[in-house]
């Protein structure tokens, strides 16, 4: 394995690169809100609603807490790695910097899967999620066009567009546009929360925890299996403690984003200081609405309700109660979730690549930033051309689950490598430190990891045929063209002939 490491200087001192350096224009707020924009998706409205039906009854809401602690300590890991190294790039950028550059790549590779396949997947249920919406203001609208017998999404592909160009524009631009977004589906969701406490019954939440079920024919596929399942043998059940504790690993997914947040580190004003407290500030106000959204859904209509059907949401808790106008206002609210979702995705992806791209990894000629907004104009509308085509004609829905593993598996490399930085580099001026080291970092990535284990077997083997795609490009390109290996073949000098091995 390839264990050269980047040093955090040198990592540093390439952000000062004319051409290739971003613009310091974003504040705590501004990372709080793109936080919030990531994570608070059409997802609210719905994953709840289903790990409570399937899963936990009204003890989701306990797994909404443990999945909150869970990403908590994974992001306390980010914000120290992202106080001490400022830099784009995320959790590559701190793998390079601890475990060398295989494992870098590795991680920079999965965090494009994640973000580039989240970016796509979103961006097509963005225009389903217009179409109903219009359509519950009695506007009809057709969400795809059949040109010769391809079904073209084309307010997929016109979304992401508009984003691209606005990302070009100067992400201080986006920010702003991402604010009144934001604004705008936080103050739906807070409205749904206050109406729906109005129709409370406190008999819903008996028992809080169910007791556990058997699932009939859950173990027959083994394709639809979660890993640790199939490896075990142990029979699929639900509700009991063992089905709020599966609620929590589905809930989780619903805070992924946090970690994107952090690939704008280079472009944060007072680093050290605003990071940590935008990306905390953010995952608190998650929660909190997370949180809230469960009380109400489970304290609304008894779990054995939405179970009954097909697919339950929090527009079905307020149409089991009577109240059919909730669907006109939740699917406005959804559509300005994933609106921000698609927005800070194509940020993270960009940034990603602009940072492999600049160690060389892949080609330079991709971060050379613009003289007036400092953005990668290059790589944005080249990814975004991508993603917007894909989420147009292809059916990205099959592989919504490697959203979930890819950003999983940097959460525990971005653990572990908080313990290897310590003891490497403990002189490094932090902005903040992970309490309990190396206690806490090592419990973050048993958690993820676990999580990882949740995932089905056909997730994995997707993964681990991306992850032999990515080693190939590695070793075809990166491996010859990274700049750290040309600067450690320039220091390697060969040995005089005649001269000993050693000196």
């Amino acid at each position: 394995m390839d264990w050269r490491v980047k040093s955090v200087e040198a990592t540093i001192a390439d952000s000062g690169d004319e051409e290739r350096s971003l613009k310091r224009s974003l504040g705590t707020w501004d990372l709080a809100l793109m936080g919030i924009a990531v994570a608070v998706g059409a997802g609210i409205f719905s994953v709840g609603a289903n790990a409570a039906a399937n899963f936990a009854g009204p003890s989701v809401i306990v797994s909404f807490i443990l999945a909150a602690i869970t990403c908590g300590l994974a992001i306390m890991c980010y914000a120290e790695f992202a106080s001490t190294v400022p830099v784009a790039g995320s959790a590559y950028t701190f793998t390079y910097a601890t475990m060398g550059e295989l494992l870098a790549w590795i991680i920079g590779w999965d965090l494009i899967l994640e973000m580039f396949t989240g970016a796509a997947v979103i961006a097509k249920y963005w225009g389903v999620y217009l179409g109903e919406a219009l359509l519950a203001f009695g506007v009809p609208f057709p969400a795809t066009l059949d040109l010769g017998g391809i079904e073209v999404s084309w307010p997929a592909f016109l979304v992401v567009a508009v984003f691209t160009a606005l990302l070009v524009a100067g992400t201080k631009l986006t920010s702003r546009v991402g604010w009144v977004f934001t604004l705008i589906k936080v103050a739906i969701v807070l409205f749904v929360i206050v109406v729906g406490f109005f129709f409370l019954n406190a008999a819903n939440f008996t028992p809080f925890i169910p007791e556990p079920v058997p699932t009939e024919g859950g173990s027959a596929d083994v394709w639809t299996q979660s890993l640790f399942s199939w490896a075990t043998g142990a029979a699929p059940a639900q509700y009991g403690v063992f089905g709020m504790l599966a609620a929590a690993s589905l809930v989780f997914f619903a805070f992924i984003g946090f970690d994107v947040v952090a690939t704008s580190a280079e472009e944060v004003r007072e680093p050290q200081k605003r990071l940590p407290r935008g990306i905390f500030l953010g995952l608190g106000i998650v929660t909190a609405l997370y949180v809230l959204v469960s009380i109400v859904m489970t304290g609304m209509v008894s779990y054995q309700e939405l179970a009954k059907e097909e697919a339950p949401s929090l527009a079905t808790a307020f149409r089991l109660v009577g109240q059919e106008w909730a669907s006109a206002v939740i699917s406005v609210g959804a559509l300005a979730g994933l609106t921000t979702v698609i927005m800070v995705l194509l940020l993270g992806l960009s940034r990603i690549v602009f940072a492999l791209s600049r160690d060389g990894l892949l080609p330079r000629w991709l971060s050379v930033t613009t003289h007036h907004t400092k953005t990668p104009a290059r790589i944005q509308i080249i990814g975004g051309t991508i993603v917007a085509l894909v989420a147009a004609f292809t059916d990205v829905g099959l592989l919504e689950e490697m959203i979930n593993i890819g950003t999983l598996s940097a959460f525990v490399l971005v653990s572990l490598g908080i313990v290897v930085l310590r003891r490497t580099r403990p002189d490094l001026p932090r902005g903040f430190r992970v309490p309990w080291s190396p206690v806490l970092p090592i419990l973050s990535a048993v958690l993820c990891f676990w999580l990882m284990l949740n995932l089905t077997t056909l997730t994995w083997v997707r993964f681990l045929v991306w992850l032999a795609i990515g080693v190939v490009i590695y070793l075809l390109y990166g491996r010859r063209r990274s700049r750290v290996g040309e600067e450690v073949s320039e220091v390697e000098l060969p040995t005089p002939q005649g001269a000993p091995p050693f000196g």
